[in-house]
């Protein structure tokens, strides 16, 4: 049996092991595949018993068995464990993409709608931690990996079953990525995860981290620091997105926010993350809106297809077939059609009936002229489709038509009578 130290990657009897992924002090990361008809590519992490003091063989028995018991989207799975007289060996899921680290490097800086996606995804994984009163402890993008475009937390090798009221004062995870409140060494509780996920957006939207350093010492001092932190200048994230950094980027733990206003938070907004249930949440709220049209009750109506088409977007990030994602597509434009429509009948019914044989799109762009967010939708969706016509990168057509998505139903919302179970506005994504 060859050890971990040596250039050849050791045998594992029902795996052959290929290119080394990485290293650290105690574990390789291989990737393998499994013998047989199926030929399944597997990560499989290799730590040698002789490397293992008493802490970081804690460690790994914590690590095997928070992986043995969970089952997340968005949490890399632990598919068995094995070992040896040199090795012990976690056999885990392949994620072909790479991590979030390589990712944001290749794009310099990511878009807020990708950051957005990126970070509901993320939210989804700790909100199930959480419950399960598990904090991770070393989230930075390099232990947050990519199997197309889903996301999946990695390496638990820090990760502690922990009370909200538990509290340590063990130094865990990664200098750049570690609040204050630990790398101060003072005692710290699971809002410490908090800090690194405002760390991580914080990279994805700028390209770097809020206190990149030279050297550890310049880095502690930084940390250390009792300056607010600042974004950088000019600063072109929404609302939203800028009261999530810094109220997630807040020095003092107990002024810091709280998972549940994480969760919750507007820019997180679970909800409407792109899943399996958003097409299922979709086709329920059309179905509603299509009842209530051949009732003739218009403004219902309208309200349901404004929240269907909030999971409908959403839906069509979450597909991966090409030929599904281009049928939803046709089917958004539909209902967004059909909500114009009927945009522009309520609006008229205080009105005398328009021409016949003007388009309802005609008479938004006329009611619009005082209106700048229904100019900005019409204009962005021309734009969209010629994209999409000229044959244009896809997901930029997608993004554009987004934008139009998002000014349209804000326009709506702003003008439709509120119902007493109404909906809030649409925010745009």
């Amino acid at each position: 049996m060859a050890s971990t130290s040596s250039f050849a990657p050791p045998k594992l009897a029902d795996f052959i092991l290929t290119e080394r992924l990485g290293s650290g002090t105690y574990a390789t990361v291989y990737k393998a595949y499994r013998k047989g008809n199926s030929r399944e590519a597997v990560a499989v992490k290799v730590v040698g018993k002789k490397t293992l003091n008493k802490a970081a063989t804690e460690n790994l028995l914590t690590e095997i068995e928070i992986l043995k018991t969970i089952r997340h989207p968005h949490i890399v799975q632990l598919k068995d464990f094995q070992w040896d007289a040199e090795n012990i060996y976690l056999i885990l899921e392949w994620c072909s993409g790479g991590d979030l680290s390589r990712f944001i490097r290749s794009r310099r800086i990511l878009p807020e709608s990708v950051a957005r996606r990126f970070l509901q995804q993320i939210a989804c994984a700790l909100q199930f931690l959480n419950e399960r009163n598990i904090s991770h402890l070393d989230l930075k993008p390099q232990n947050i990996l990519l199997s197309g475009s889903v996301l999946k937390l990695a390496d638990f090798g820090f990760a502690q079953y922990m009370s909200p009221w538990d509290e340590q004062s063990v130094l865990r995870g990664s200098p750049l990525y570690m609040a204050p409140e630990m790398v101060c060494r003072r005692q710290y509780d699971s809002r410490v995860d908090l800090w690194s996920v405002g760390v991580i957006l914080y990279e994805a939207l700028f390209g770097r981290a809020p206190f990149a350093s030279k050297s550890y010492a310049e880095l502690e001092e930084k940390i250390r620091s009792n300056q607010p932190i600042e974004l950088p200048k000019p600063c072109r994230v929404s609302k939203d997105c800028r009261d999530l950094l810094l109220r997630l980027l807040e020095r003092n733990p107990d002024t810091r926010m709280t998972f549940a206003e994480f969760f919750t938070h507007p820019f997180v907004d679970l909800e409407h993350m792109p899943s399996a249930d958003s097409i299922v949440k979709a086709k329920e709220l059309v179905l509603q809106a299509i009842q209530k049209d051949q009732e003739g009750e218009k403004s219902a109506a309208l309200s349901f297809y404004c929240s269907a088409l909030e999971h409908f977007v959403p839906a069509i990030h979450y597909e991966t077939d090409r030929q599904r994602k281009d049928a939803l597509r046709q089917k958004v434009k539909q209902y967004v059609s059909r909500a114009e429509e009927l945009k522009a009948l309520l609006a008229s019914d205080n009105r005398q009936s328009f021409e016949e044989s003007r388009t309802s799109r005609d008479v938004l762009r006329e009611m619009s002229q005082d209106q700048p967010r229904l100019l900005a939708a019409l204009y962005m969706a021309s734009t969209a489709v010629a994209k999409e016509e000229g044959g244009s990168d896809d997901h930029e057509a997608l993004d554009m038509y987004q934008q139009c998505l998002g000014e349209l139903l804000l326009a709506l919302a702003a003008s439709r009578a509120p119902g007493p179970q109404e909906r809030t506005a649409p925010r745009r994504d």
